[in-house]
């Protein structure tokens, strides 16, 4: 039996409830809430790291950082790192990549926001050993981007919302010249959208209006949170608009005969506070930032929700299980890892490294000292209100689930 071909579309920033199947009032996703009633739900899903380097990398190697050799912001990912490219390669497949890599060694005094970051060349021995590359380093231009790789040695700006860009690229890829190559595909798509600036135009998508925007009752009513909580919620949800309708040209593309059959993965690499706690941006423990999307489709498999506790780390052994046709069987018992690795310098991100668990209705994380921090019980208290740290009825469960982290 023929493998199939294979697509990962990973986007930055999305939060796992910011769609309208998940129930968000401010969400506009009509391609991706069909895309999900087709698909196996991964409904906890989490992202091992909540930052986008350490997050990219443990999803592409299967380890986690710092063990994959990402500690900090600017660390590059090593040259020798086995990638889930080479695993795909080694089953067959010819592998690209499009898009935001954000593992390339960069110059930290350079402005993160511009054609600086944008233009910085990832050479090709440091392009995770995919047969086909294609992307930036950086640089959050949602649109017109900066590509080179493969088949372009120098930065070429391309004019266009980059969603729409790079999915367009990314579907024609898959669906090349069988005769020229007649390998099974394998293909990441890689999103910066929906990532700030959260004001930069959006495909002709016109922001929410402010004052409609319906907070969740975890962010501070009546001043500063609030204020910049409805103004970037507005921008964010019209690049979630314009990026769901690029995800929805592409899928309908991947529907025609050319592409043959083939399994598509969406996923983000972490989520956004937006005002949650009064807090904004990634990097801390809590849902709207460890939350993220896992809609699997693959033909032949009835839809359905999973409520296994899966992350992002978990994506290379189960695409090595797709390819062959079998299902994936979580290595752990409902249970999953959930750390920072180091405390990113840059505003509103957290300040401290921990590391923690989370299951199904429960959610651990200490200091880096290994002193409890939180501890949510979050079957009866999903907004993560109370922190039930210093609660002696806690106590056994924060032991177990100690015992479970640090096992």
């Amino acid at each position: 039996m023929p493998r199939p071909n294979i697509l990962w579309i990973v986007t930055t920033q999305w939060r796992a409830s910011a769609f309208g199947h998940a129930g968000d009032p401010n969400a506009r996703t009509p391609c991706l809430d069909a895309f999900a009633a087709e698909s196996v739900n991964f409904t906890q899903a989490v992202t091992p790291h909540p930052f986008g380097p350490f997050a990219r990398a443990a999803m592409l190697t299967g380890v986690t950082s710092p063990e994959n050799g990402v500690r900090d912001y600017f660390d590059p990912l090593p040259l020798d790192s086995r990638t889930i490219a080479g695993a795909m390669k080694s089953l067959g497949y010819a592998t690209a990549f499009f898009g935001k890599w954000h593992l390339g060694k960069r110059d930290a005094a350079a402005p993160l926001v511009g054609e600086a970051h944008a233009k910085t060349l990832v050479p090709p021995g440091a392009r995770g050993g995919f047969d086909h590359w294609e992307g930036f380093e950086g640089g959050f231009l949602l649109n017109d981007p900066w590509l080179h790789g493969t088949a372009l040695p120098v930065p070429v700006q391309v004019r266009g919302y980059q969603s729409d860009v790079l999915a367009d690229r990314a579907a024609r890829w898959l669906a090349g010249d069988e005769a020229r190559d007649s390998r099974p595909r394998f293909c990441v798509v890689s999103l910066e959208a929906p990532h700030p600036p959260y004001d930069a135009p959006a495909a002709g998508v016109t922001a929410r209006d402010p004052a409609a925007i319906v907070l969740a009752p975890n962010v501070p009513l009546g001043g500063p949170a609030e204020k910049t909580a409805r103004k970037e919620l507005a921008g964010y949800h019209a690049h979630i608009e314009a990026t769901d309708r690029a995800i929805g040209r592409m899928l309908r593309n991947l529907s025609s005969e050319t592409a043959g059959p083939t399994i598509v993965g969406f996923t983000s690499v972490h989520g956004d506070m937006h005002g949650a706690h009064g807090l904004f941006r990634k990097g801390w423990p809590y849902e709207e930032s460890v939350r993220v999307p896992l809609l699997v489709r693959r033909p032949g498999v009835q839809p359905r929700k999973d409520d296994a506790a899966v992350s992002l780390l978990d994506l290379p052994a189960m695409t090595a299980a797709w390819s062959g046709g079998a299902e994936w069987i979580p290595g752990r018992a409902g249970a999953a890892r959930i750390s920072m690795p180091s405390v990113v310098a840059l505003p509103h991100q957290c300040d401290r490294v921990w590391h923690g668990v989370r299951t199904r209705d429960r959610k651990l994380i200490l200091n880096d000292d290994g002193t409890p921090w939180l501890f949510f019980d979050l079957e009866r208290d999903p907004w993560e209100m109370t922190n039930l740290v210093g609660n002696p009825a806690s106590r056994a469960e924060i032991d177990r689930l100690r015992t479970v982290l640090l096992s």
